[in-house]
């Protein structure tokens, strides 16, 4: 079909858009339609909006760590001791990592694991769905924009595989890289559906847009979820960032919002902590650096709420009021929670030290402790969609996640000045840190 035939078909205008962090691209006007003797037949139409439906949720060099933080950032075994991850190394396990952009620099995976002297340096298969796996030689003949946008993409790429390679350094890593459309969203599902190249018992996620946003189609979003729910089906525990610009979402108004596909009842959400204190007595909090949102000066704060687009599951068995009014009884997010902002996770990109966080690092750390727990699980209990168990009462009569979980009760995450109302960190569950940091060894008891 030419660009005309486009129009009419689905009832809707197809041009080509230009916005400052993504190159040209096509995009739609209006709401796609089908004739109505196709409804039920065509579930949804992608490939026509190429925009961008997926954005990092990385704390990038802005959020380095000042002068006056008293800890430095956490290297592997600093955060395998914070929380207890059980002594098996992910022997058996596959590992999936979701990418929409940049590259895989190998070359930074060999020096990060010759630093903390974990050896031998874990098998990574890049798969391509749709997009080329980049290399720094590609990235480096590139346009300077083009260069500088899939940089920005790479340190996202490289901070969860250094994140999933040092945590689960027996487990073998699948990389799969898709466009960041509604499409590529759609076609990478499809392929861990199918299986192949891999089953992964995790599959870690540091993407995503504010769950309402128009760059959202409805029936994208209905396509992603519904295959959400196949992969939990298959055992499979999809970690998502719940992201990382506090209540608001980066959206810019007066209401609160969640992230998508964070928000998706069938995903464990991860949010994000920040650890203050001194070596000898740290204290972990909600992750808040004013004013609660990403602004290019360091600011940051974990995602979290109450949806208003997905009900609240029947398996989580917890009632957050949202700060919305009126609205839903919906999905609360995040499930749980770990290290997200300072003092950072200690990385290496392009060969130099490079300490990165974000609720894109608190993801991977969870995908890589999953995999250590489900190879320490006996045969019947393992490959399980981990987050309806965590609400379900274990053998001491108390929910398994506030068994598994230390609890964070300090903190909220309002985004300042929009909307300027957020969620409290309490005792228990809530709607900032969900059950609390893991602490690895006991969840694996409780499971």
């Amino acid at each position: 079909m030419n660009g005309r035939e486009h129009d009419a078909a689905f009832g809707t205008r197809l041009g080509i858009y230009r916005v400052a962090d993504q190159a040209d691209f096509r995009g739609r006007e209006g709401t796609l339609q089908i004739p109505a003797e196709l409804d039920g037949i065509v579930t949804g139409v992608f490939g026509l909006d190429e925009r961008s439906v997926a954005r990092r949720k990385s704390a990038t060099a802005t959020h380095s760590p000042s002068a006056t933080h008293k800890l430095a950032p956490f290297g592997p075994m600093d955060l395998e001791q914070r929380y207890k991850f059980p002594p098996n190394k992910g022997v058996g396990q596959q590992i999936g990592i979701a990418e929409f952009g940049g590259g895989y620099f190998a070359d930074d995976l060999v020096q990060f694991c010759k630093k903390y002297s974990i050896s031998p340096v874990l098998s990574v298969t890049t798969v391509e769905v749709g997009l080329k796996a980049l290399t720094l030689a590609d990235i480096q003949a590139m346009a300077p924009a083009d260069r500088q946008n899939e940089l920005g993409a790479s340190m996202e790429v490289n901070m969860d595989v250094q994140i999933v390679a040092t945590l689960a350094p027996a487990a073998e890593i699948f990389v799969y890289f898709a466009p960041f459309t509604q499409k590529g969203w759609v076609d990478m599902l499809n392929m861990l559906i199918a299986g192949n190249p891999a089953k992964p018992v995790t599959l870690s996620v540091s993407w995503g847009l504010a769950e309402d946003s128009p760059d959202w189609s409805a029936s994208a979003r209905k396509q992603i979820n519904a295959r959400l729910q196949a992969v939990a089906l298959l055992g499979i525990t999809v970690c998502i960032s719940s992201g990382d610009d506090g209540s608001g979402d980066a959206v810019g108004d007066t209401k609160a919002h969640v992230d998508f596909p964070s928000s998706s009842p069938f995903v464990l959400s991860v949010g994000g902590t920040m650890i203050t204190g001194t070596t000898a007595s740290p204290t972990e909090q909600v992750w808040f650096v004013a004013p609660g949102e990403r602004n290019g000066h360091g600011g940051g704060a974990g995602g979290g709420g109450v949806s208003v687009l997905f009900k609240r599951p029947s398996w989580q068995n917890v009632t957050i009021q949202s700060v919305n009014q009126p609205s839903i009884d919906g999905r609360v997010i995040p499930d749980v929670c770990a290290l997200a902002g300072p003092p950072l996770y200690d990385l290496i990109f392009v060969g130099k030290d490079f300490p990165n966080g974000g609720t894109s690092a608190s993801s991977p750390l969870w995908a890589a402790l999953l995999a250590r727990i489900n190879a320490s699980l006996p045969a019947a209990k393992q490959q399980r969609f981990l987050t309806p168990l965590l609400y379900q009462n274990g053998t001491n009569g108390k929910p398994r996640g506030a068994t598994g979980c230390v609890d964070i009760t300090v903190g909220q995450n309002a985004s300042h000045p929009d909307p300027g109302v957020g969620y409290q960190a309490q005792a228990g569950f809530d709607a900032v840190t969900g059950w609390g940091t893991p602490d690895g060894t006991a969840l694996l008891g409780a499971l």
